[in-house]
């Protein structure tokens, strides 16, 4: 029995010893296959070409603050060059920094600026609950959430981007959505729906107010809230209504030539509120937008800056067709916006009503193609340009390359 006993305490010893090996091993496998963080990070963009001049009627007609190679003597224009640095340094903290190598001003064209550079820490390991710091999009209008890679017409509407110019600014902001959510918001951009990205379902935060890349001018902070609800109904369509707003003051500063301000400080209300709602292209699809406001706005009869009422919008039609291995989608899309824009000179006065007629192209991942016939009426007054009312139509073209 002793010898027996014996065996029995060799073949226990053993199996302990095969477990402890093999535990071991597992652990060794866990941290080799662990990636370390600079591994997690990925590098993507964007290039954006155009072309403004074909069937032009008037080349006094402009969109500053859509594309600068509108009307005098624009020629071939990089309106976008994208580079996106993106990755995880722990489970619960990430990065994303995008410079912009294509950025204007009056004197030159293709300056490197920085248009996101922040990081998000989650507080649970789903990410339900994260914060954002840093420069980033402000959460207010569908349109503005959406990737200018991802949009249909070449540039967002003036009536929803009039309100926060390159939609970013310095901030923090508290972004919440469940799992299930979250993961449709991705698979709306990733299956090509042209969605807003992940966003949370509600955000909360403040920013400057000065507008990105600008210092802060009056010790103020503007606060934002946006609440969505993506619904993917039992036919597969899939829906999206949201509501949002932002409140915070103003400085004129910086950007006014001998007018005459509201009090000295040049400080103005500067808020918004706006309703969005989203048919999701499956095959037809609808986009629509409209804010009302206030705002600093060029008056022309006293030749200073008003506190004004603003309002505008707009409404888009598509339809996705896939030919092949490739896509093809039908546009039209009709604006108004009735307002100032506190970010352009002297806050100038605007009032627009553009129809465009468009198609997308997207030959595979990487190439994609827009030709855009624009019907426009801008009427857009500061100290300098006096009853400055413009119509006219053009064809505008834009090749994409994504990488």
């Amino acid at each position: 029995m002793g010898i027996r006993y014996r065996e029995i305490g060799l073949i226990l010893i053993g199996f302990c010893c095969f477990l402890v090996t093999n535990a071991q091993d597992s652990v060794k496998t866990v941290i080799v296959n662990k990636k370390k963080w600079f591994e997690t990070f990925t590098i993507r963009g964007y290039v954006q070409t155009r072309y403004n001049r074909l069937l032009e009627t008037n080349p006094n007609l402009e969109c500053d603050q859509c594309d600068r190679s509108w009307g005098g003597n624009g020629g071939f224009f990089l309106r976008r060059v994208r580079v996106i640095i993106q990755g995880n340094i722990s489970d619960r903290v990430s990065i994303y920094i995008q410079p912009d190598f294509a950025s204007s001003t009056s004197n030159g064209l293709n300056y490197g600026q920085i248009r996101d550079a922040y990081f998000d820490l989650a507080f649970d390991e789903k990410k339900t609950w994260r914060i954002r710091v840093g420069q980033s999009k402000v959460p207010y209008g569908f349109e503005a959430m959406q990737s200018s890679s991802n949009r249909l017409p070449l540039d967002r509407s003036d009536g929803i981007n009039s309100s926060i110019v390159n939609e970013r600014d310095l901030g923090a902001f508290l972004y919440w959505a469940p799992a299930e959510k979250r993961e449709l918001l991705n698979r709306l951009t990733e299956d090509g729906l042209k969605g807003s990205g992940d966003y949370g379902v509600a955000g909360f935060g403040v920013f400057n107010g000065q507008v990105a890349n600008r210092p802060d001018q009056n010790r103020s902070v503007h606060v934002a809230g946006r609440f969505t609800w993506p619904v993917q109904l039992s036919n597969g369509q899939i829906i999206e209504g949201s509501l949002q707003a932002y409140t915070g003051n103003y400085t004129m500063s910086d950007t006014t030539k001998g007018v005459k301000l509201i009090n000295p400080q040049a400080k103005y209300k500067d808020e918004r509120i706006a309703a969005s709602f989203v048919l999701y292209p499956q095959p037809f699809g609808i986009q629509a937008e409209y804010n009302v406001g206030t705002g600093p706005q060029y008056d022309p009869a006293t030749n200073s800056i008003q506190q004004r009422k603003l309002q505008g919008g707009y409404i888009i039609a598509n339809y996705m067709m896939k030919p092949g291995k490739m896509v093809l989608i039908p546009f039209a899309r009709y604006h108004y916006y009735e307002g100032g824009k506190k970010f352009e000179l002297d806050a100038r006065s605007y009032k627009v009503n553009e129809l465009e007629l468009g198609a997308e192209w997207q030959i595979n991942r990487n190439v994609e193609l827009v030709a855009m016939y624009v019907i426009s009426s801008r009427r857009f007054e500061d100290a300098v340009l006096r009853n400055n009312a413009q119509e006219g139509r053009l064809l505008r073209l834009q090749a994409q390359l994504n990488f």
